[in-house]
């Protein structure tokens, strides 16, 4: 059982999860994302990826086309799913997410070059999420990117 205030990093203050929020009524979730989505997704992964994104010049939505985070800078776009850190062996969801991206790419711009995909992953599961082979990923345009607990990001090359 899941206390109601996720553990903290050194550097922060503890996270509400979607219980604490909920009795708070203080904290929307999400538009699509049911209240069992990891907090660690919800409130650590896609904010901190965004955040990474705006700061380099591109206007993000979450939920957005059925993606948890759209991207967009001039006629360039970011189709990307996120995973959190869960209680499972890091690989267990990141081989339906990768299912849930292929299923949920808009067919009629996977050949766009100015369109490219990603997966958006904890640290510490890169290993798992570099399982899909490179050859694969690149001829779909998908990256990979891993954010810390901290909320630094990184394009991860194999």
């Amino acid at each position: 059982h899941r206390s109601s205030v996720a553990p903290a990093s050194p550097s922060r203050s503890p996270v509400c999860d979607a219980e604490c929020r909920e009795r708070l009524g203080r904290f929307p979730r999400m538009a699509f994302w049911p209240p069992d989505v990891e907090w660690h997704e919800r409130d650590v992964v896609v904010p901190a990826f965004r955040q990474w994104l705006e700061a380099q010049g591109w206007e993000t939505e979450t939920e957005t086309e059925f993606v948890d985070v759209v991207a967009h800078r001039g006629n360039e776009t970011i189709y990307a799913e996120v995973k959190g850190r869960t209680n499972s062996r890091p690989g267990a969801g990141l081989d339906t997410l990768y299912g849930q991206l292929l299923r949920r790419m808009p067919a009629e711009e996977v050949g766009d070059p100015n369109t490219r995909f990603a997966v958006v992953i904890p640290t510490g599961a890169e290993a798992a999420a570099l399982r899909v082979p490179r050859r694969v990923r690149d001829l779909l345009r998908i990256d990979i990117y891993a954010v810390s607990d901290d909320g630094q990001v990184e394009r991860l090359a194999d």
